[in-house]
Formats: structure tokens, sequence, C-alpha cells
């Protein structure tokens, strides 16, 4: 009998229209489909993550926000430098006005303030010459000014002078005899000259009850009044000239009755929009030229902002698939850090930023029509979107290892810096309330908390050390010392010690990022997943953690709904 070999049972393949059969093409499909939703999101997670120039490398996708910030920032900025010439204009105008005024309405002003205050008088005789003499200057007025300037209608729509003053009701007082009897409830007396009571004899009002100053009662003298300008040197600049009020006030203080009488000038200007303009040339047509190049300039921002706004959506809605998938495959939620990545912080400031220069852009061009006259709101507006636009530049930056150091070390060291902050910060301000309330009466820089708090922040600089030290008031050999110990043990504390530290911080996170940079970043398990290789192509390992160079796959334009575009 001839010898038969050995032969293996085979498996049963189940028959085509088998329950077994089925199931099992069932499992493969499903098996199949599993696998391509995640080489499918592991693709899209990619494509997120690359920078401009690796989309437009890998897909051909023309990087339509990069090319649109590049303009923005050029727009924006000769938008702000513009606006910033005209603005000079306003406030070399206003304040030379306010010099003129000082000139003309001040008795012996010598050009420089004293203080915080213009001039003071330290005689009855110059204290009555000094109120004579504005009322005087306002009627002659339109005589003896340089500039275009008339009467304005103060709060009651009347032309003229209002005088107040304000005194203690009634008192005796007997220094000689160290007697004082006096009342501190306060009146307010006020009179108003017009241009008709000016016109009389100077005696009629001169000699009135109401210039008979107590001076030993008198707490201050208040002259306000009204007047009109136009600025002119706009039309040199081609644009429309701007009509302004000029509220000013002269107070006489006596509060403190030293012997010395404050004289205080504040003139508070107002754009309002002229009634009546008749300019011939082309200042008219250069303003229809700015406002359709700030119309020009809100339109770039507002595509700014729907492209960046829609990049926001689609990364959420990409975040979402990924923490779905992630939950589902591997039971776990994904860490803070790695969702956090899905949110752009730099598409964000960008919308904050086009958000402002639109509000900004359209206060301009209100501003330039003369239907709006407040330029302190707008200059905030444009000043900090321009800030913002110019350090949204950073993250471009950002994808070139070399230039990425900044950035990373920022973020590496803000939530201990902050710490550490807040930490000196109690110390700083236990320096700033013993300083006040200490040195205060002894020196010029530790009068009120705001002097203080500046003054020790120069001082950690090392500014102005010498005439902080020399400064101080030697009428209390007590209080002297006390200075010597507290300056010297702040100056050594927050100089030697405390910034040292601060500045040891940052130089920690700089190494870290330095030796990260070299040997590889921590990865998260969003890394690992973009590593991983599937089956039919192998992916390259980047040293970036993110910003990794793949060859993508043509993709079908079916599936182009995936793309996030960031």
């Amino acid at each position: 009998m001839a010898h038969q070999p050995y032969r293996f049972p085979q498996a049963r393949i189940p028959e085509r229209g088998s329950g077994v059969f089925r199931l099992t093409v069932r499992n493969a499909m499903a098996r199949h489909d599993s696998e391509m939703k995640e080489e499918c999101l592991r693709e899209d997670l990619k494509f997120y993550f690359m920078s401009p120039c690796e989309k437009y490398r890998a897909r051909c996708q023309i990087p339509w926000k990069l090319g649109l910030q590049i303009l923005k920032i050029v727009m924006v900025t000769t938008q702000l430098v513009r606006f910033g010439l005209s603005n000079q204009l306003v406030v070399a105008f206003k304040e030379d006005n306010t010099v003129a005024f000082k000139h003309l309405f001040l008795k012996g002003y010598s050009g420089t303030d004293e203080d915080d205050y213009s001039c003071s008088v330290y005689t009855q005789e110059d204290a009555y010459e000094s109120i004579f003499f504005a009322i005087n200057q306002y009627h002659q007025l339109k005589d003896i000014t340089l500039g275009t300037l008339g009467y304005g209608e103060n709060e009651d729509n009347r032309i003229g002078l209002k005088v107040c003053k304000q005194h203690y009701k009634k008192g005796t007082m007997f220094p000689s005899n160290e007697t004082l009897n006096i009342d501190n409830d306060i009146e307010l007396d006020c009179v108003h000259l017009d241009l008709q009571d000016l016109s009389k004899d100077p005696l009629d009002w001169k000699n009135s009850s109401f210039f008979r100053l107590e001076f030993y009662r008198l707490l201050q003298v208040e002259i306000s009044f009204h007047l009109k300008g136009i600025d002119l040197q706009t039309i040199h600049s081609r644009e429309l000239p701007d009509c302004y009020v000029f509220q000013n006030t002269i107070i006489f203080d006596n509060k403190a009755h030293s012997g010395k009488i404050k004289i205080y000038f504040d003139s508070d200007a107002k754009i309002e929009e002229c009634k009546d303009l008749n300019i011939f040339g082309s200042t008219q047509k250069n303003t229809q030229y700015v406002l359709v190049f700030d119309a020009f300039v809100i339109v770039i921002c507002l595509a700014s902002l729907i492209l960046c706004t829609r990049s926001i959506v689609l990364a959420l809605r990409l975040r979402k698939r990924f923490l779905n998938f992630f939950l589902e495959k591997y039971k776990r939620p994904v860490c803070d850090t790695d969702q956090w990545k899905f949110i752009n912080g730099w598409y964000v400031l960008v919308i904050i930023s086009d958000l402002m220069t639109i509000i900004g852009s359209i206060l301009k061009m209100e501003i330039k029509a003369k239907n709006l006259t407040n330029y302190d709101l707008c200059s905030i507006l444009l000043g900090t979107s321009t800030l913002l636009v110019w350090v949204g530049v950073i993250r471009y930056l950002g994808y070139f290892q070399a230039y990425n150091v900044l950035i990373l070390t920022m973020q590496a060291s803000l939530p201990k810096v902050l710490r550490f902050c807040a930490c000196a910060g109690m110390i700083y301000l236990g320096y700033t309330f013993c300083g006040w309330i200490v040195l205060g009466p002894y020196h010029d820089k530790f009068e009120n908390l705001n002097t203080v708090a500046e003054c020790l922040f120069s001082l950690v600089n090392g500014d102005d050390m010498f005439a902080t030290f020399a400064q101080i008031q030697q009428k209390s050999i007590l209080v002297w010392l006390f200075s010597r110990l507290y300056l010297y043990s702040f100056i050594s504390l927050f100089i030697y010690m405390i910034l040292s530290l601060f500045i040891a911080l940052i130089t920690d996170s700089y190494d870290t990022i330095k030796k990260f940079q070299q040997n590889g970043f921590p990865e998260t398990d969003l890394q690992e997943f973009l590593k991983e290789c599937s089956s039919k192509e192998e992916y390259q390992k980047e040293s970036s953690a993110f910003l990794s160079c793949i060859c993508c796959r043509r993709r079908k334009r079916s599936d182009d709904y995936l793309i996030p575009i960031n």
C-alpha cells in the first residue's frame, strides 16, 4: 500500500449566501471605513498645522490670509500716520492757544509754570490787580490778540465773564491774640459781567461790594469765560479747518491761607462743527480721497475678520472630530494642552484688531467729515489696532525655528512670571504705602500714592537715584534716617534680588526651549497621533512639534470640505 502524504485540514470558507459570510464582509468593511476615517482625520490635522507655504506646496492653496494681513499692515499703518499728522496739528493748536491765553490773561506770567500752578501773588494789591487785569484783557481781546479768536457763549447762553468767589460764611480773626471765631459753612457768590457792563466806567464794577474781598475768609476766586477760534493751519494740509470752543478758567486759590495765592489757568478746548464753510480749491477733493481710502481699509479689515472667524469655526469642528475619535478609539479624553492647540490665539488677536480698526476708521471718517470731534477715542482705537497688527506679524515669523524662540519663551515663562509678579507686587505695595505716609510731607516725589509708585518704579530701573536721595528735607533727623533705611533696603531688595530672580525665570525658560529644539519637544497625544504611520505610506518625522512637512496626497473635490483652512 503506497504511503499517502498528510493533508492539513482546510479552513471552511463560508458560502456566499450564508449569514457568516455577510457578517465577515460587514466587519471587514467596518474596519476599512474606520481606517479610512482615521487616515482622513490624520491628514486633516497635519494640513491644519502646516504653515501657509507648506499648504501651498502640498495642495497649491493660495495663502489668502497671509497676503491680506500684509496688505492690511501697509494700509493700517498708512492710515495711522496720516491721522497722527492731522492729530498733531490739533494738539499743537490747543497747546499754542493755552500758552497765548496765559500770557494774555495772567498778569506777570513769566512763560513757565511755577509748579502745578501757573503763577502766584503775595499781596492784596497784587491779587486785586491780577483779577482786574484778566477782566480788562477779556474786554480788549479783539484789539490785542494775534489769533482768530472771538467771544463765545457760556452755559447760560450769555457772552461775558462769570466771576465767582467762595468764602467762609462769617467770622473774625485776631492772630496777635490767638483768637479765631469763624463759621466754616462755605458761601458761593457769583456775578456776570457782559460786554456792556465792561464798556462802562471800570470804577463802577471795580468798586462794587462783590470785589471787596476779606482775605481771611476768602477761599478762592474763579473767573470763567468762553472763547471761539478757527484753526486755519489745516488748510495748508488740504484739510477742512476746525472750529474750537475754549472753556477758560482762572482760579485764585487761597484755601491754605499761607500768604500765597496760587493762580491756576485751565483751558479745555472742544472741537465743534463749523456752521458755514466756504473754501475754494482742492481741499474738498482731497477730503474725498481720504474718505475713500478709509472705506477701503474698512473693506480689507472686514475681509480679514471674515476669514479669521471662518478659520476658528473650522478649527473648532476639527477639534470636535478629534475629541470624538480619540474618546471612541482610546477610551480616554484628550488632555487640555492638546485641546487648546486648536484655538489659534493669533486669529483672536487679528479679530480684535480688525474690530478696533473698523470702529476707529468709521470715527475717523466722521471726524474728517466734521460730524464728530472725538479725537481721543479714535486715537486709542487706531493706535491699539495698529499695535496688535504689528504684533501679529510674529505669528508668521514663528514658522521658522530660528525666530520662534521668542514666542515659545514667552509662552513657557508667562505663568511663572505672573505668579512671581503677584508675590513681588505685595512687597511693592507695602513700600508704596510706607513711603507715602512717612516721606510724603518731606519729599515731592512721595506726596501722593501715584507719584510714589512712579518714583519707586524708576528706582527699580536705576533712574533718578541721586535726586531721590538728595531732595529729602532734613527738617527731622528721625525721618531722614528712616528715608535712608527705606531707600537702601528697597533698592537692594528689588534690584539685586527680585529683579535678578525675574530675569532668571525668563532665562530658565529660554534654556529649556533651546534644549527642546535640539533634543525634541515632549510629545503629547496629538503629536503621537500625527506621527503614526499608515500601512500604505510613511510619514517623515520632523523636529518641529506641529509644522510637519508632508507630501499630501491629492484629494478629490468631494473631500475638500474635510480640510480646515488655517
